[in-house]
């Protein structure tokens, strides 16, 4: 039986969704606010409380026509309001009065680390660099202002990093694999190898809570159990595997995009690496990003970007357009995705409902390529010009 929702039971659950949205006109006061139908009772203050933030504005400037029923369109309007409103307000970028997004690439803030800056991540203070460069190295650059402070060497051929238990954790692209590990408590000097025997060319890296996993491009996904003392337990599974790039944990199960199989796979697997789930996406996926909810896979070769709910493993859309060129690495800022496009720029989604935010050009062939966010920027990586770029 269709449920209908009279206007003080929405008034109420509009009040636990703790509703927030900036903007809302003035208007005459009646007997609650602007409102000359709505008594100055109990309710009175829940209802200006959505007027003033903007989730409704009443039927007209001067009623509220409480006791109406509402559709579920208008629910949907009221509550992709107060959706947009908690992530808007709630965000690190409103408390830093940092709303405007870059339309340009020139006069961004850069850093300049070692050669060949492959991947970066944050750990909520500080952004951390794997340069391919000077024999690979490892640098903490301060998030608040771009400052180089230290720099780790001997990560040969490291690729992909994870911050994990106090750790930052490098795998790399050697056959067979290996695993470095840098404290960040100690000063800055050579990492320390933990694993010499992960599945050749280990790619993208995740953790779950208890162990660190790779994608290995050579044909495997590998499982480490940390130690007290290296070497680590190493497991490795190649069952299914092509070539495994990118990996990330969704809170419940690890995905690995496969970039071998034309069109590209993104699988599901359970804890012992198995395969759960097979999900078809675009050619050659590579990097991907899960905002919660969603898991965006950029497809390298395709251009697009599949976007694909973690729950059912469904394809809620492929995007396309939006300066969308040899995408490589998506992130998530806690209301936006950015990818990066293969060459020269990055292009952003609303997360929400895959809104085109637009796309941005970075210079000529400054090939951006790893991102993330600290909360209020996202950082790239340009990887043939040895900069890190704070957008």
């Amino acid at each position: 039986m269709k449920r209908v929702w009279s206007g003080r039971r929405l008034i109420f659950v509009l009040f636990l969704l703790g509703a927030t949205l900036g903007g809302a006109s003035s208007a005459v006061l009646g007997v609650c606010g602007p409102f000359a139908d709505v008594a100055a009772d109990a309710f009175c203050p829940l209802v200006l409380e959505i007027f003033t933030l903007g989730i409704t504005t009443g039927t007209t400037p001067t009623t509220y026509d409480p006791s109406a029923n509402v559709n579920r369109l208008q629910m949907a309007a009221f509550l992709s309001r107060s959706v947009d409103g908690v992530l808007k307000r709630g965000s690190r970028r409103a408390a830093l009065r940092q709303f405007a997004t870059p339309q340009v690439g020139d006069f961004l803030a850069m850093t300049t680390v070692g050669s060949s800056p492959f991947n970066v991540e944050c750990d909520g203070a500080d952004v951390w660099v794997r340069c391919g460069g000077d024999g690979g190295t490892v640098s903490r650059v301060r998030a608040s202002d771009g400052k180089l402070l230290d720099t780790w060497t001997g990560a040969a051929s490291g690729i992909g990093m994870v911050i994990a238990l106090g750790r930052v954790f490098v795998s790399a692209g050697l056959t067979p694999g290996q695993l470095y590990m840098l404290d960040p408590s100690q000063p800055a000097g050579v990492v320390t190898t933990v694993a010499t025997n992960l599945g050749g060319a280990s790619y993208g890296i995740a953790y779950d809570g208890i162990r660190i996993w790779t994608a290995n491009s050579a044909g495997s996904v590998s499982i480490v159990t940390p130690g007290v003392a290296p070497p680590f337990t190493v497991t490795t599974i190649t069952t299914g595997f092509q070539n495994p790039q990118g990996i990330l944990f969704d809170g419940s199960n690890m995905w690995v995009t496969d970039a071998g199989p034309i069109p590209g796979r993104l699988f599901k697997l359970d804890a012992n690496g198995a395969i759960l789930q097979t999900v078809t996406v675009g050619q050659t996926p590579v990097i991907p990003a899960f905002d919660g909810n969603n898991i965006w896979v950029p497809n390298a070769n395709e251009p697009s970007i599949s976007v694909v709910r973690a729950s059912t493993g469904v394809v809620l859309a492929t995007l396309t357009g939006n300066g969308v060129d040899a995408p490589q690495y998506a992130a998530f800022d806690g209301q936006r995705i950015l990818v990066t496009n293969g060459l020269d720029g990055v292009s952003l989604w609303k997360a929400a409902d895959f809104t085109p935010l637009g796309s941005v050009p970075l210079g000529v062939s400054v090939t951006p390529y790893g991102a993330c966010s600290d909360g209020a920027n996202f950082w790239i990586t340009l990887s043939n010009q040895s900069q890190l770029i704070k957008f």
